[in-house]
C-alpha cells in the first residue's frame, strides 16, 4: 500500500507572508465567502477553463487568503479570492480523474488587502479581448502551429464547429477586420461577409454596402452568383449527384441549419436538364408516347393542346371481379382497423388483392391511338420534384377540321360592318353551299339577322337549351383552346395561368383540386371540339351545372396587381368569396418561406400577437430576422392565422356592419 500524504497543521506563526507563492493541495482550496462575484461561472466557462488547464496548466496563479478559525488560528485551508473559476476547472479535472484531489496548485498569498475589494477590482478593471483579436489568434494557431479545429477546441474547451467559425472569421479580408474593430461593422454583418472565403469578393461587397446594410442583404450579395441548397434545382439534383460531377458547395458556418450554396450554377442547370430529359425518355418508353421532352416553364405546357385519359372499357366479368376484390379489401381493412398489428393471413391477403387489382391496370388511361400523336413533358416543380404533364398535343398532331382562328384579322362586310376572321371565307363558303345560289351578301346578312333574333327568342324560352349553350361555350374555351369557335354564343372566357405569379400555386391544395376536376371532366368530353355539343347537350342538367362551375372557376382572376387596377372586379371577388364560403386556412398556411421572411419584423410580431398573444411576440422581438421568421412559423402553426389579404368576410360579420375598419396588413379586396 502506498503511503498517504501527511497533512501539516499550519499555525499563525508559520503562515505564509504577504506576496508569497506557495503550492497548496487542491483539496485545501476553498471558495471565499467574500468573493464579489455572486453569480457562479457558467458550465461552458468551467469546461473551457478545465480544457485550458489540462493543455497548458494554470497560467495565472489564484490569489488566496489564509483561512483561520474563531481564535485566529490557521486551519490549513486557503480561501480563493481571485481565481474561483480556475479552482472550479481544477475540481472538474479531479472529478474526471485527470488529476488527483491533492494536486499541488501554485497560489499567491494576499495578507494585506481587503479580500472583497481585490475580488471586485479583478472583475471590474479588466477588459475582455476584442473578438477580432480572438479570431485572428485562433487563425494564427492554425497557421503557425498546424492545429486543426478539434485540437484547438480541446485546448480551449470549445466545440470544433465554434473553432471553424472563428477560423473563418479570422481569415476575413483585413479591411473587414479593421472595420469590425472600429465599430463600422457589427458581428452579424461580419459573419455575413464570411459566408464565403473569397477575400476579393468581400472587398467588392464592402465597397458597395452602406453602414446600415442588414446581414441578409450582405449574405445575398456574397452569394448572388450561387444557388441556395434549398433551391428547387438543388433539391432535385441532390448534393451527392452534384458533388460526383465535381460541383463544389459553399457551407454557411454561421447558421444553425448549416445551409449552403451550390457554386457551379452552369453544372447544376445541366444536371437538372439531363435528369428531366432522362425521366421524360423513361416515361415515353414505359408508357408508349409519341414524344417526350423536358420542359422549362409551365407556359410551354399551356401553349400545347391536350387530350385526357378516358375510362378503360372492361368486360362484365372483369368489372365484377374488380368490384368483388375491392369489397373484400375494404371489409378486411374495416374488420382489423382496431388491431395493433394485422394478422399475418390478413396482411398476406391484402397484398394479394392489391397485386391482382394492379394487374388490371388503371380505371382511366389514354387510348393507344392518342399516344401515337401525343406526348409527355416533364417539368421541375416548385418543391424540387419532377412533374409529369401527359397527353400534350403539338399543333401538327392535332385533330383536323378545326374552326377558323377567332383572333384572325377582322374583314369588312359589304355594308361596312366588321366581321371577325372566323366569319371570313371559310364561313361564307359553308353558308353558300347550304343556300340557293344567287343571294347577295347583303340579303344573306339580312335574312340571318332575322334568324338570329328568332334563335335568341327560342333560347330565352328554353332554360335547358340556354344552360347547354352557356356550358358548351365555356367548355370549348377551357378544354379546346386554340381550336377555334364552335358556338354562336358571344361569350369570352379568359384563363390566366397563376404559376408564374406564385410559383407552386398549381401544386398547392387548391391547385390540385382544380386540376383534378378539370382532368375528370376532360375524360368525359370528346377530343374533337365539333363533337362537344352533342355530348354536353346529352348531360343531365346537374352535370351541366357542375361542368359550368368547373369552367367558371378556371376563368376567375382576382390577383391584385398594381399595374392592373380593377377595383370593381376585386370588390366583386370579395363578395363572391363570402358567398362561396371560401376558407383559405385549408389552402394556405403562414411559414417562414411563404410569409414571415417576406415582411418587416413589425408584421411578423403583429401576426404572432394575433395568432397567439403579445407575450410570445415579445419573446421573439429581439431575434434576428431569419430566426424570428422561423420562430413565428412554429408559433402560428395549426392556429389558422391568415394575413388580411387572404381573409374572407363571413356572412355574420357582413351583417354586423359594413364599415368595420380594415385590420391586419391593411388590405382586402373591398378596400380598393
Amino acid at each position: 500500500m502506498s503511503a498517504q500524504p501527511v497533512e501539516t497543521t499550519v499555525t499563525e506563526a508559520t503562515a505564509p507572508q504577504h506576496g508569497a507563492e506557495v503550492s497548496v493541495p487542491l483539496n485545501r482550496l476553498k471558495a471565499s465567502p467574500r468573493n464579489a462575484r455572486k453569480v457562479t461561472h457558467s458550465a461552458a466557462t468551467i469546461e473551457a477553463l478545465a480544457a485550458s488547464i489540462k493543455a497548458k496548466g494554470v497560467l495565472q496563479p489564484p490569489v488566496v487568503e489564509v483561512e483561520t478559525d474563531a481564535e485566529g488560528v490557521p486551519t490549513g485551508n486557503y480561501l480563493v479570492t481571485i481565481g474561483e473559476g480556475r479552482r472550479q476547472g481544477l475540481r472538474l479535472l479531479a472529478k474526471r480523474k485527470a488529476i488527483k484531489r491533492t494536486h499541488p496548485v501554485k497560489v499567491i498569498v494576499d495578507a494585506d488587502n481587503d479580500a472583497h475589494e481585490i475580488s471586485l477590482d479583478e472583475n471590474i478593471t479588466r477588459e475582455a479581448m476584442h473578438p477580432a483579436d480572438q479570431f485572428e489568434a485562433f487563425q494564427r494557431l492554425a497557421v503557425e502551429k498546424g492545429y486543426g479545429p478539434e485540437e484547438i477546441g480541446a485546448r480551449f474547451g470549445v466545440s470544433a464547429h465554434v473553432v471553424r467559425q472563428r477560423l473563418r472569421l479570422g481569415a476575413a479580408a483585413p479591411e473587414l477586420m479593421e472595420a469590425y474593430r472600429e465599430g463600422a461593422l457589427a458581428l452579424d454583418q461580419l459573419t455575413a461577409f464570411c459566408v464565403s472565403e473569397d477575400r476579393e469578393r468581400q472587398r467588392q461587397v464592402l465597397e458597395q454596402i452602406g453602414p446600415h446594410t442588414p446581414a441578409y442583404a450582405i449574405r445575398r450579395a456574397m452569394t448572388e452568383a450561387k444557388v441556395r441548397a434549398d433551391d428547387r434545382r438543388a433539391v432535385f439534383v441532390g448534393v451527392e449527384a452534384y458533388a460526383a460531377e465535381g460541383g463544389s458547395i459553399l457551407r454557411d458556418l454561421f447558421t444553425e441549419d448549416g445551409g449552403g450554396w451550390f457554386e457551379d450554377v452552369g453544372l447544376l442547370d445541366r444536371l437538372v436538364s439531363e435528369k428531366l430529359a432522362g425521366l421524360a425518355e423513361e416515361a415515353r418508353e414505359r408508357e408508349g408516347w409519341k414524344w417526350a421532352e423536358a420542359g422549362g416553364e409551365y407556359a410551354e405546357v399551356s401553349a400545347l393542346g391536350r387530350v385526357y385519359p378516358v375510362a378503360v372499357e372492361r368486360s362484365e366479368a372483369h368489372a365484377a371481379e374488380i368490384a368483388a376484390l375491392s369489397e373484400e379489401y375494404d371489409r378486411l381493412v374495416s374488420e382489423t382497423d382496431s388491431a395493433e398489428a394485422l394478422p399475418p393471413e390478413v396482411d398476406a391477403r391484402l397484398e394479394e388483392i392489391d397485386r391482382i387489382l394492379q394487374a388490371f391496370g388503371p380505371d382511366f388511361d389514354y387510348a393507344p391511338e392518342v399516344k401515337t400523336r401525343a406526348g409527355v413533358m416533364v417539368l421541375l416543380g416548385h418543391d424540387g420534384l419532377a412533374r409529369f404533364e401527359r397527353g400534350l398535343v403539338r399543333p401538327e398532331d392535332a385533330v383536323s377540321d378545326r374552326a377558323p382562328d377567332p383572333k384572325a384579322p377582322e374583314v369588312e362586310s359589304e355594308d361596312g360592318g366588321p366581321t371577325s376572321g372566323e366569319g371570313g371565307d371559310g364561313r361564307r363558303e359553308a353558308v353558300e353551299a347550304d343556300e340557293a345560289p344567287g343571294l347577295s351578301d347583303r340579303l344573306l346578312i339580312d335574312l340571318t339577322a332575322h334568324k338570329t333574333m328568332g334563335l335568341r327568342d327560342a333560347v330565352q324560352a328554353d332554360v335547358g337549351a340556354a344552360l347547354a349553350t352557356v356550358v358548351h361555350a365555356l367548355a370549348l374555351q377551357v378544354f379546346y383552346p386554340g381550336y377555334g369557335v364552335w358556338t354562336p354564343l358571344q361569350l369570352r372566357l379568359t384563363t390566366t395561368g397563376l404559376e408564374r405569379l406564385a410559383p407552386g400555386v398549381d401544386d398547392g391544395p387548391a391547385g390540385r383540386r382544380v386540376r383534378d376536376r378539370c382532368e375528370a371532366w376532360g375524360a368525359r368530353l370528346p377530343e374533337r371540339a365539333e363533337e362537344a355539343w352533342g355530348v354536353i347537350a346529352g348531360f343531365a342538367p346537374s352535370d351541366q351545372l357542375d361542368l359550368m362551375a368547373c369552367c367558371a372557376g378556371v376563368g376567375l382572376y382576382a390577383v391584385r396587381d398594381p399595374h392592373d387596377r380593377r377595383p370593381g372586379a376585386l370588390a366583386q371577388a370579395e363578395m363572391l368569396a363570402t358567398a362561396a364560403g371560401l376558407d383559405m386556412t385549408g389552402t394556405w398556411s403562414a411559414t417562414a418561406a411563404s410569409y414571415f421572411s417576406r415582411v418587416p419584423k413589425a408584421r411578423v410580431l403583429e401576426a404572432v400577437t394575433e395568432a397567439v398573444n403579445a407575450e410570445e411576440a415579445g419573446r421573439i422581438a429581439g431575434l434576428r430576422k431569419g430566426d424570428m421568421a422561423a420562430a413565428a412559423e412554429g408559433l402560428v402553426e395549426g392556429r389558422g392565422w391568415l394575413p388580411s389579404a387572404l381573409r374572407v368576410t363571413r356572412p355574420e360579420e357582413e351583417a354586423a356592419g359594413e364599415d368595420a375598419p380594415v385590420t391586419g396588413d391593411g388590405y382586402s379586396f373591398a378596400a380598393e
